[in-house]
């Protein structure tokens, strides 16, 4: 779901998404981004193309895909649904 959102905004080069979740607190290394990557393009949700580079060959950037916007939508509803169901928990629990 990170890995899409990020991609939601702007097509990334790997080094790019990993230095953004970083800054989210969020560490992954490139032998977890990179299988992770192929298969969310093997699903159709990613897509990639290749772009020159200053500092030597070109990059393989990642960019989302209509399919991939829903697929994070249906993400997202999940999410806040499991997000709503523990905060109910422990609500319950502390009263």
């Amino acid at each position: 779901m990170c890995i899409l959102s990020l991609l939601s905004s702007e097509a990334m080069y790997t080094s790019d998404i990993i230095d953004k979740l970083k800054t989210s607190q969020l560490v992954v290394v490139e032998g977890t981004l990179y299988p992770l990557l192929t298969r969310l393009k093997n699903a159709g949700y990613l897509e990639y193309f290749w772009m020159e580079s200053n500092s030597g060959p070109p990059r393989k950037y990642f960019k989302i895909t209509g399919s991939g916007l829903a697929f994070l939508q249906e993400l997202k509803e999940s999410w806040k649904e499991i997000n709503d169901a523990v905060a109910l928990s422990i609500n319950h629990t502390n009263q």
